[in-house]
């Protein structure tokens, strides 16, 4: 009876495999209280990764908890009920030889640790109590919220990083902090372990996880060894994602310049954002906002060319960063301080040629798909962070989105770009922001370049 009962979850095994189309080395399944498993058989190394995925983040932050999905990763890495105090948890990282790890980030929230393969059951029990099971200890609370702060405050050092936040946080005004994954100070340093258990309520529950296991690993048993360890995991009598809906992001009103003056900027920083698409609301889209972003990063772009090679400016970029939904696209100027109007009146010119038909050659387009997919296959050779690409795609979308990434990239024309462009940029309302110190914003007449 038990070979029978295997022998049938290898075939629900392989059938969920053809239906998604995915490569020849992945295994998905999922359990009956909703927990996805994903294999990934590489034997090159003896090691093995196991990583856990939450559809979480800062998406799912109203501003009472802005930031603290990202607390809740670092209290998933101490006290629980098998190891109930930190000394413990650490002793049995020890044991196993673990190497761990966690991050959060706008639409998804993983842990993953990284051991022998012969050690791999002990591996799946570790992380069992770990997202089952944590204590939230008060204290250990009180010691992590300025832990996570000062991670906050370090990103502050950055005025790069100040400016965007500015942009970001005018550009999604209300819903700002559905786009912040570093928080708020407030809201961390207050933090309690009864918030925590109230994000555990909401999307710490098995048919809101992917369980992926990569390495030198027999998919066939490594189901058997998840659903005898996970398999009494209570679901959720609802749908996360469905019970706490994201609010609709608004379109921008009307297109708005921000300065910021602060004495740690060394040279005029320029940003300017628009809300893009997502991987829900306008997966194509997603696809010509890459290619198009690599397009121009080319040094032989017209952009490139005009912006850099003339000395308007030091560095140029405009990229699109893919969120589930209204990912933001922005472009970064560091522009020569005494020709800050004429680099962007340039860029305002280049803007309204994008659509054109010869803005870009054939050699160029194929050049940008080519370099995008090289990219993603450099990230394919370490199996430890191919998993978490993987996670990341399932959470914004599915894993089937992300196999077939390269077939998406292929696929883009040039009308694609054109169409991408005109739906979100040209003619499009955004927020441009410029960081200068006091000295700076006197001599370049800031206020001046900048008012609205």
């Amino acid at each position: 009876m038990i070979k029978q009962l295997f022998f049938a979850f290898a075939i629900a095994s392989t059938l969920c495999l053809q239906a998604q189309n995915l490569p020849d080395n992945f295994y998905l399944e999922t359990l009956d209280n909703g927990l996805e498993m994903l294999v990934i058989e590489d034997n090159s190394v003896p090691l093995v990764t196991i990583e856990i995925a939450v559809r979480n983040g800062a998406y799912t932050e109203d501003k009472e908890f802005d930031g603290l999905s990202h607390l809740y990763e670092h209290m998933f890495f101490k006290a629980n009920k098998d190891y109930p105090s930190q000394e413990k948890y650490m002793e049995r990282v020890q044991e196993l030889g673990i190497v761990f790890n966690g991050t959060t980030s706008v639409d998804k929230v993983n842990y993953y640790i990284t051991l022998t393969n012969d050690k791999l059951k002990e591996g799946l029990d570790f992380m069992n109590s770990a997202i089952r099971y944590p204590l939230f200890d008060t204290i250990e609370m009180r010691k992590e919220n300025p832990v996570v702060d000062a991670e906050f405050k370090r990103a502050e050092s950055n005025p790069q990083t100040l400016l965007y936040w500015d942009v970001q946080r005018k550009m999604y005004g209300d819903l700002y902090s559905r786009k912040n994954t570093i928080g708020d100070h407030d809201v961390i340093l207050t933090a309690t372990p009864e918030k925590m258990r109230i994000i555990k309520e909401k999307y710490y529950h098995p048919n809101n996880t992917l369980l992926s296991i990569a390495g030198a690993v027999n998919h066939t048993e490594v189901f058997e060894l998840v659903s005898n360890i996970f398999g009494d995991w209570p679901q959720s009598d609802f749908d996360p994602q469905e019970k706490y809906p994201v609010p609709e992001f608004p379109a921008l009103e009307k297109s708005e310049n921000i300065i910021l003056e602060n004495e740690i900027a060394q040279a005029p920083i320029i940003m300017r954002s628009y809300i893009g698409p997502g991987a829900f609301d306008d997966l194509p889209a997603t696809y010509a906002a890459d290619v198009f972003s690599y397009i121009l990063d080319q040094q032989s772009s017209k952009f490139q060319k005009d912006i850099i090679e003339t000395g308007l400016a030091r560095f140029a970029n405009f990229g699109y960063f893919t969120n589930r939904t209204k990912g933001p696209i922005t472009l970064t100027l560091v522009p020569d301080p005494a020709r800050v109007e004429e680099a962007m009146a340039k860029i305002d010119e280049h803007i309204n040629m994008w659509d054109n038909d010869d803005y870009f050659t054939d050699e160029q387009l194929q050049t940008a798909k080519d370099l995008l997919i090289i990219d993603d296959e450099y990230g394919q050779e370490t199996t430890s962070n191919y998993v978490k690409s993987v996670s990341w795609w399932w959470c914004l979308k599915d894993i089937e989105t992300y196999t077939k990434y390269a077939e998406g990239m292929q696929g883009v024309t040039r009308a694609d770009i054109k169409a991408y462009v005109q739906k979100y940029i040209k003619g499009k309302n955004n927020i441009t922001g410029i960081m200068v110190n006091e000295a700076m914003r006197s001599e370049m007449k800031v206020d001046e370049l900048f008012k609205n």
